[in-house]
């Protein structure tokens, strides 16, 4: 057999997986339905001269190891900071921004409440701390529940690192594990608007509301990025996200991977209990050493594999793998920057505040309502709405004096019927943002709209979500997406999974193509 691995989707943990597995020697082909590779981190130009992301959106989680092993930067990546990390406007004319540097936001906090403002050293302190064990992790396979002698070791060295830990250092590992954004947040902060503003990234790809159980790990799960070895930081490839995929497919095929686009795989073929190649959509059979899939759990098996050949409660168990961000999806062209009304009042506003992400979403209250919306409507009357204008940062995205802003959107039901409702929810989101910055809708000269089932269609997320699977404690580390297969191995033999359905999840980290690679190269 001339092909040692097949790989399913060209996503960017697919193309990860692919170098490193090229780099051992392995004779490496990816799949791609798509006629691109890059499967939710692309560029596109959605009108005439304005191109942008399409689905993820922004540079942090990117792991370090990742770029400089790949030599992404080499083949083309270029990364710029963002001036101001996040902005939060306000009903009152007044907004909140995350500049970058502690002292800057402690300055910013203590405009809201000065006991806030003596918090944030704490609480920076105490996230750091947890963000740095997450790091010691990102890039380690989790112990495997069920395992052997190895998996043992891997279970003791991570309980020791545990244990080495002062009590309380103890407690808020378990306080972020398992307590809700709101409850976190409690522990350090006083303010409405402050708790809102640091509780926005417990519910980025979490159809949730503060007060769900759990939320304060995805708080956590987007803090422990850095840009440029600036920890804390969020960036802008330049080219749009597009370009991370595209100078990771370079990466690959200098290595030999073969890459194919418009080939959609529709079956895995198994023999006697053991993955042996796969059967396109135009009937080819192409086959192989081992399979590794980039795509969702629930698609894997839930539509490429055969149900005769998984175990019983095995099918039951990845029936139930919880699906479903809320996420919506635009990108609009416009021929002027927006006006938000908050910035026009503030003498200390710049237009480096228009370069971090502005989230319309003040306070929980308005987060928690916007999610109540969602599940008695379908989709929130305010929605949870996150805006970039990375053209103030890339020029290349739109013409001269013109822009693209991405829209963000959450809170939105997936199971909705979104080729009926998607226009009038779009309709709702830039109503919304119009309510901010008067003149908005007026500026806009095209747009793209994806709602949860389009992102499904185009991309292959199932149910929309941006993750490939709720990240709460039941579905991360060792049981991501199942206990007893957190391992990036499944229940068929020589059948592997890298994308972001397992550790450590969602974002554009290149994590779990890395830890798939190392694991299907001991077994290869």
């Amino acid at each position: 057999m001339s092909l040692d691995i097949i790989i399913i989707g060209g996503g960017h943990n697919g193309l990860v997986c692919a170098s490193y597995l090229a780099r051992a020697g392995r004779k490496v082909r990816i799949l791609e339905r798509a006629p691109v590779v890059g499967g939710a981190a692309i560029t596109e130009e959605f009108h005439p001269g304005f191109r942008n992301s399409v689905a993820s959106y922004t540079v942090s989680l990117l792991n370090p190891k990742i770029i400089s092993d790949l030599d992404l930067y080499r083949h083309g990546l270029k990364i710029v900071e963002r001036k101001v990390n996040n902005l939060w406007p306000n009903d009152s004319g007044d907004f909140i921004a995350f500049p970058a540097g502690s002292e800057a936001l402690k300055a910013e906090l203590a405009r809201y409440s000065r006991a806030d403002a003596d918090a944030l050293e704490r609480y920076n302190r105490d996230t750091g701390m947890v963000a740095d064990l997450i790091r010691d992790y990102l890039l380690k396979t989790p112990p495997n529940a069920g395992g052997g002698l190895r998996d043992l070791f891997r279970m003791a060295g991570f309980a020791n690192r545990l244990r080495k830990l002062p009590l309380e250092d103890e407690r808020i590992v378990m306080d972020i594990f398992t307590k809700s954004v709101a409850d976190f947040l409690a522990l350090y902060f006083e303010n409405d608007f402050v708790r809102g503003a640091f509780a926005f990234d417990g519910l980025v790809g979490n159809y949730a509301d503060t007060r769900t159980p759990g939320s304060a790990y995805v708080l956590m799960h987007h803090a422990f990025g850095e840009v440029n070895g600036k920890k804390g930081l969020w960036g802008h490839a330049i080219g749009g996200m597009g370009a991370i995929t595209q100078a990771m497919a370079a990466a690959a095929r200098e290595r030999g991977v073969q890459i194919e686009v418009n080939r959609e795989v529709e079956q895995v073929l198994v023999e006697n209990g053991r993955a042996v190649g796969v059967q396109l959509a135009d009937g080819e059979t192409v086959r192989a050493r081992a399979v590794v899939s980039n795509v969702n759990p629930s698609l894997l098996y839930g539509r490429l594999v055969d149900p005769a050949e998984l175990p019983a409660e095995f099918s039951r168990r990845i029936r139930q793998y919880r699906n479903g961000s809320g996420t919506f999806r635009m990108n609009v062209a416009l021929d002027s920057l927006p006006r938000f009304s908050c910035l026009q009042q503030q003498a200390r506003a710049t237009e480096d505040h228009l370069t971090g992400g502005i989230v319309i979403g003040p306070t929980m209250d308005y987060l928690d309502k916007s999610y109540r919306d969602a599940r008695e409507h379908g989709w929130s009357r305010e929605p949870l709405v996150e805006m970039l204008i990375p053209s103030l940062l890339d020029d290349s995205l739109a013409p001269p004096g013109q822009h693209v802003a991405s829209l963000f959107c959450q809170q939105f039901d997936p199971d909705v019927d979104w080729d009926q409702h998607r226009d009038a929810a779009a309709e709702q989101i830039l109503d919304q943002v119009e309510k901010y910055a008067p003149g908005f809708k007026q500026s806009i000269v095209g747009k793209q709209v994806l709602s949860p089932l389009d992102l499904e269609r185009k991309f292959g997320l199932t149910r929309g979500d941006i993750m490939h699977g709720a990240l709460s404690i039941d579905q991360m580390f060792s049981a991501r997406p199942m206990l007893g297969h957190g391992d990036y191995r499944g229940p068929i033999s020589g059948l592997y999974m890298c994308g972001a359905g397992t550790h450590p999840g969602g974002g554009v980290t290149g994590a779990p193509g890395h830890n798939a690679a190392r694991e299907i190269l001991r077994d290869v």
